[in-house]
């Protein structure tokens, strides 16, 4: 029975063929060589297709970072199914709506996400099959990982004419909607690797990453980066500051990736001797602040290659000449980047408008069940990235923030609509609108301001105490305010910029100056 191998498949078994008892993952205090790699990745896909998967079908990941995510995700490849990551803090409508739209058949989820899924699953029509990883099987779970994984070492026994996609179908959140799945039909690595040429790691060497592997950035820059490179990943289970560098001493790392905050909550770090006892050489970076990129350079003794890139669609800027700032330079493996005006028209250098950019090869890619969506980001022939820049007479770009009211917090992107979704079901609540207020980290914060029903007078407290379990931790509110009414257009439409340029009011609630605490769920 003809099985077709994708690129990672091909690239795993040549790393085998080279060195099959060399390590690649480094996880606490184990190493997995890359023989056990391929092993593990045909046990996965054996027992998912016992389960009862077929190729073309899609799995949900509910695993934080852990190696079963990574034999999971790969077992799913290797049969022609799309691997579907979804953020463990998900929770109630947003993670029903990722689960139903993705039209997911089966989910391996970690045992404490059982009671959050158990919520949801009852609207999923599409949903077969669910596996647990870390608890038993029963209450909600068909198998559990061992049972997924005591399938035999062996070739999977699936026709398959076409191969797996690397990337799979990832969510990335919506400015005011749902979020969006981003199908990857013929996505093209090549500027990926490009992006990994430039960071100058080498066979054998180790890249470090506490980046969540349900996001592009770990998954693909990382993970799969690695293998290309034929380098070695370690892995840790989620970003600590305090922990940091001694992970990247432990496990000898040379290189790690940052996202926006990162870089400002590792300065305010206490300096000490242990600073550049490292091996670190570079940093892979996307939304370091200009303003502390020297700092972090010195303070660490680290190179920063600053970079721009989306799951939406294939394609980065690159910054390999350190200009403090920018995002990167236009053409790198062939892709074309421009700014233009509100007609869509290249506007000159120096100048503020959408970032937009183009594959030599056409659209790579297309939004799961949102055909208009996906026609409107690719009009023209160039994606919309919804960003907005300007670019300098030496070709260097610059961010400049969202197109539309988006929120970016903790690295993570987070829409008004999952927000006041939660808020607005609140009975003493009649509506609400999220918006973004700027961080001292260099990144945002969450604002959520509310319009009570008539005659009802709730507290900043009830309405957090609200969110808690109904949306995902980093996106829960730090600020409150109550207002009479929302400003709003004469179509009835949020002005969502007039209360970002309101901003934090003398009658603004604090969370984090009041002690109230949001704890991880």
């Amino acid at each position: 029975m003809a099985r077709a191998q994708g690129p990672v498949e091909q690239i795993i078994r040549q790393r085998v063929a080279e060195h099959p008892n060399a390590t690649w993952l480094k996880w606490q205090d184990v190493e997995v060589a890359w023989r056990d790699v391929l092993s593990n990745a045909r046990r996965a896909a054996n027992g998912l297709l016992e389960l009862g998967v077929r190729p073309g079908e899609r799995v949900a990941i509910l695993i934080g970072n852990r190696p079963e995510f990574l034999w999971a995700h790969l077992g799913i490849v290797f049969i022609g199914a799309a691997s579907v990551p979804v953020n463990i803090s998900q929770r109630g409508l947003a993670l029903q709506h990722i689960l139903r739209d993705s039209r997911a058949t089966a989910v391996i989820f970690q045992d404490d996400l059982r009671d959050v899924l158990a919520a949801v699953a009852g609207d999923l029509p599409e949903l077969r099959h669910t596996v647990v990883f870390g608890g038993p099987a029963g209450h909600g779970a068909d198998w559990d990982f061992d049972r997924l994984m005591s399938a035999p070492d062996r070739e999977p026994e699936v026709g398959l004419a076409e191969p797996g996609g690397s990337v799979g179908m990832m969510y990335t959140s919506g400015t005011t909607g749902p979020p969006k799945g981003v199908v990857a039909e013929k996505y093209d690595t090549t500027p990926l690797q490009v992006l990994l040429r430039s960071s100058g790691v080498r066979p054998g060497e180790t890249m470090y990453t506490p980046l969540p592997l349900y996001h592009g950035n770990a998954l693909l820059v990382s993970a799969i980066g690695s293998m290309i490179l034929d380098a070695k990943l370690a892995l840790a289970p989620r970003f600590s500051a305090s922990r940091f560098w001694d992970d990247c001493r432990r496990y000898e790392a040379v290189e790690f990736n940052t996202l926006g905050g990162m870089i400002s909550i590792l300065l305010k770090q206490p300096p000490g001797p242990g600073d550049t006892d490292h091996q670190v050489r570079v940093v892979l970076s996307a939304g370091c602040p200009p303003d502390r990129w020297e700092e972090f350079r010195r303070r660490f003794g680290v190179r920063i290659i600053e970079w721009f890139g989306m799951v939406d669609s294939p394609g980065i800027l690159l910054n390999d000449a350190g200009r403090i700032g920018s995002m990167g330079r236009s053409g790198v493996a062939g892709v074309e980047f421009r700014v233009v005006g509100e007609d869509d028209r290249p506007i000159g250098p120096r100048q503020v408008g959408e970032l937009t950019f183009r594959h030599p090869a056409g659209p790579m890619t297309y939004y799961e069940n949102l055909p208009e969506v996906t026609r409107q980001a690719y009009r023209g022939g160039w994606f919309h990235s919804g960003d907005l820049a300007e670019y300098d007479e030496d070709g260097f770009f610059y961010y400049r923030g969202r197109k539309k009211e988006s929120i970016r917090r903790l690295g993570e992107n987070i829409s008004a609509w999952e927000v006041e979704t939660v808020v607005n079901s609140h009975p003493k609540v009649l509506e609400s609108a999220a918006h973004a207020v700027t961080s001292e980290l260099g990144e945002d914060e969450v604002k959520i301001t509310i319009v009570a029903q008539p005659g009802e007078q709730p507290k900043p407290e009830q309405i957090l105490d609200y969110c808690r379990g109904k949306m995902a931790h980093y996106a829960i509110p730090r600020y409150v305010e109550f207002i009479e009414s929302l400003p709003k257009t004469e179509t009835q439409r949020i002005q969502y910029a007039a209360l970002k340029a309101r901003g934090v009011t003398s009658g603004t609630w604090d969370r984090e100056q009041s002690g109230y605490r949001v704890e991880r769920a």
